[in-house]
């Protein structure tokens, strides 16, 4: 039996290593087609003034002006010509509103997973499921739905309220949950107040978040071991401080990345606001997403877009690169 030769070796190794990567490839070029591609292309327009006019021969259009970071300069100095723009207001809005959300759906999450978790509760399959449902259902549909629920005349919540306030022997409400602009807390956050269409999109956003939070806590508790509670029971701790001292600690390694996913997922949550409040009213409940897509659809700004669209991938970048290093999310994973 005569061995190979050593140059049939070699090759036979560097086609095995290549190999993978030949796999690969039709991946790639997809993911480089509808992907890569729009990234690059939106970055290469933010420094033009890219719109209708440059549509048919687009990076060829003899229309097409080079202005530098003139659309960058005019998103954060407000020199768009869009009304009712400020770039640090609808900034400060949009971390507002992904923070406020992370703080309702994750305790609610762990509270709701631990009540869940006790032994002698009946149908409690039936509740996970039901509480799963929420997690399933696109957010287009659910900012659709809610955004019925809070019709001024016939909206669901509104009639509960006429009912409650008819039963005290009050008047009818029809109070414009998303059209009204005048805040009930003028001083919420520094910028001023927030309409009531803020309030009511975080109670329909936090019908959409908790399952996932929920979800995530009751798998974490699944692992942590009974013996646990059992030696601190034995040791005299109370209910209270096995929660605080046992629970707590363990379901951080779990809850920690989930937090920061809910908090991005809403920073971005573009479905749901464009689809409840629309960014209204006079954008005060306006995202950074939801106002970048205003632009393409409504305004036909391309160029001012596509800069709007980088210094949201800047503005996200910094705060996942924060939050990493903060709560070391994904050490783990590293």
């Amino acid at each position: 039996m005569t061995a190979m030769p050593s140059s049939s070796i070699k090759k036979d190794k560097a086609f095995r290593s290549f190999l993978p990567y030949l796999y690969l490839l039709p991946a790639f070029v997809v993911l480089g087609i509808i992907t890569f591609y729009p990234l690059i292309f939106q970055v290469i327009i933010s420094f033009s003034d890219f719109s209708t006019k440059d549509l048919m021969l687009q990076l060829r259009s003899p229309k097409l002006n080079w202005i530098g970071f003139q659309n960058y300069i005019d998103i954060i100095t407000g020199g768009l010509p869009v009304q009712n723009f400020n770039f640090v207001r609808v900034l400060s809005y949009n971390f507002w509103w992904a923070i406020t959300n992370v703080i309702l759906h994750v305790p609610a999450g762990v509270l709701i997973a631990n009540l869940m978790n006790i032994k002698g509760i009946w149908f409690k399959r039936i509740y996970r499921a039901i509480y799963v449902l929420p997690v399933v259902i696109p957010p287009i549909v659910v900012g659709t739905v809610w955004r019925n629920i809070y019709d001024e005349r016939y909206g669901a919540f509104n009639r509960l309220l006429t009912d409650i306030s008819t039963f005290l022997g009050g008047n009818p409400i029809h109070t414009r949950w998303l059209l009204d602009i005048n805040p009930p807390i003028p001083w919420l956050i520094p910028t001023g107040g927030l309409p009531n269409a803020y309030y009511a999109m975080m109670i329909a956003n936090f019908w959409l978040g908790w399952p996932f939070m929920v979800l995530v806590a009751t798998g974490a508790l699944q692992s942590i071991p009974k013996e646990l509670y059992e030696a601190a029971a034995i040791d005299g701790a109370s209910k209270s401080k096995q929660f605080w001292n046992i629970t707590v600690p363990l379901l951080q390694p779990a809850m920690i990345p989930a937090a920061v996913y809910g908090f991005t997922l809403s920073f971005n949550l573009f479905n749901f606001v464009y689809f409840l409040s629309g960014g209204g009213p006079n954008r005060m409940t306006e995202l950074l997403v939801t106002f970048a897509y205003d632009l393409v659809r409504n305004l036909r700004l391309y160029g001012a877009a596509g800069a709007f669209a980088v210094i949201i991938f800047v503005v996200a970048l910094v705060i996942f690169l924060i939050t990493n290093k903060v709560t070391k999310a994904t050490e783990s994973y590293i």
